[in-house]
């Protein structure tokens, strides 16, 4: 199984990647809503988190981890790979790779404030595009609206133009939405950026950087479980978040609840 981690809600823009891009293989998925945001901890418990999940995948058949949260990706990687041994995918370079192909020399940067304090993007950018101008913005309160399903209206309108006014006005012509949560406000940060502006979503790029991965090492894909049914464990089951999965995967989602540390 392909095992699929974040810190709520945001990961299942990458599970719904891996169902257009890799149908057929089972998944397994969790959701740390109990402990969710990570984006304002602290490095050290950010990767005690990562591990746990990933342990937690692993307990439950993954042969392939994909950390589809950017303050993990950002943070825990180190940790992740002294301890995990199994392949890891993380969800920054993909993104890095696909501005750098992308933009014109002007390139904005959201993210949590982990993700930002980090400077993860900046160094990654600065190795793979150095001429390339970066601009960072921290947007806290995205994630919990995207938590609490406020994807649009007169309140997250005001607070993606709180947020985005500076990197408009520097004209940024490329965007990374350094959080899987935020392809969910995708209409609201399109619109308030500009139309013109080239917005990259690390669920989409993380994916196909797995599935070049797996046609590369077929002996992986072998042991990769197809059909079946996939399994969602969050660490605080709440209806809304069901009904929100459900309707962003398409299908009807179970939600089974599990509590990690």
């Amino acid at each position: 199984m392909i095992g699929v981690f974040d810190s709520g809600l945001g990961g299942l823009t990458v599970v719904r990647e891996i169902y257009r891009q890799l149908p057929g293989y089972r998944l397994v998925y969790f959701g740390d809503t109990a402990r969710t945001p990570y984006g304002g901890k602290s490095a050290e418990l950010v990767s005690e988190y990562a591990v746990q999940d990933a342990e937690f995948l692993i307990s439950r058949g993954a042969k392939v981890i994909v950390v589809a949260c950017n303050t993990a990706s950002a943070l825990a990687m180190d940790a992740l790979r002294r301890r995990i041994r199994v392949p890891v995918f993380e969800v920054v370079t993909p993104a890095v790779a696909k501005a750098a192909e992308l933009t014109g020399g002007r390139i904005g940067v959201i993210g949590t404030r982990g993700t930002v304090r980090s400077r993860i993007y900046e160094k990654k950018l600065a190795e793979a595009k150095p001429q390339a101008e970066i601009f960072s913005e921290a947007c806290p309160l995205f994630v919990p609206l995207v938590e609490e399903d406020w994807h649009r209206g007169p309140v997250v309108e005001a607070v993606a133009k709180k947020y985005l006014n500076r990197l408009r006005l520097r004209r940024v012509d490329t965007l990374i939405l350094g959080c899987t949560h935020y392809p969910f406000l995708r209409r609201v940060i399109a619109k308030t950026v500009g139309r013109r502006v080239r917005l990259i979503d690390p669920a989409r790029e993380t994916v196909n950087s797995l599935k070049g991965f797996l046609a590369d090492h077929p002996e992986l894909e072998s042991r990769l479980a197809r059909n079946g049914r996939n399994r969602f464990f969050v660490s605080d089951r709440t209806d809304l978040f069901e009904r929100m999965a459900s309707r962003w995967l398409g299908e009807g989602i179970s939600l089974e609840e599990v509590r990690l540390g």
